[in-house]
């Protein structure tokens, strides 16, 4: 076993394109290619739309307002629990808002596999343990490795 991504689609405002699934496991392995991870490993992501990503921030993070994607680890410091079925480590949740991803998409003139795409590889890399709350130096090795992944996807801004 490699890479098990379990995506569910919670949100009925959209219909996803062919292919978006596809998408969002080539993104997941390709973050853990990237980032050398030892396999096997698993991944939750649920699409919803705006309102539900809205009340999820709310609960979870205590801001009122909707946003694109919401990572919930499962490990710390690399230690990850294990599934005792298939020996994966449980990396966490992705709840992607697929609202966001169609608006953000046209508000940077790109298209929406990228949008996706990134948001995925985003979102894989705070499992993994990176962070840019607060800016800086962890922002930007965020992004040079979120550009790396996505070229190695064929999605890199130069690309598109």
């Amino acid at each position: 076993m490699g890479v098990k991504v379990n995506i569910t689609d919670k949100q009925k405002k959209i219909k996803l394109p062919t292919g978006t699934r596809l998408l969002i496991r080539k993104s997941c392995v390709a973050t853990l290619e990237e980032e050398q991870f030892a396999l096997p490993a698993e991944v939750e992501v649920s699409l919803v739309n705006d309102e539900q990503i809205k009340e999820m921030n709310s609960k979870f993070r205590n801001i009122d307002d909707s946003t694109d994607v919401l990572s919930f680890p499962l490990g710390i410091d690399g230690n990850y629990d294990t599934n005792p079925e298939t020996g994966a480590k449980m990396l966490g949740d992705i709840v992607i808002s697929v609202e966001h991803a169609f608006a953000q998409a046209e508000l940077y003139g790109h298209g929406l596999e990228r949008e996706i795409a990134f948001l995925t590889v985003h979102s894989m890399l705070h499992l993994l343990g990176y962070d840019h709350v607060n800016g800086g130096l962890g922002q930007a090795i965020m992004r040079e490795k979120e550009e790396q992944i996505l070229d190695r996807l064929g999605l890199a801004i130069n690309k598109i």
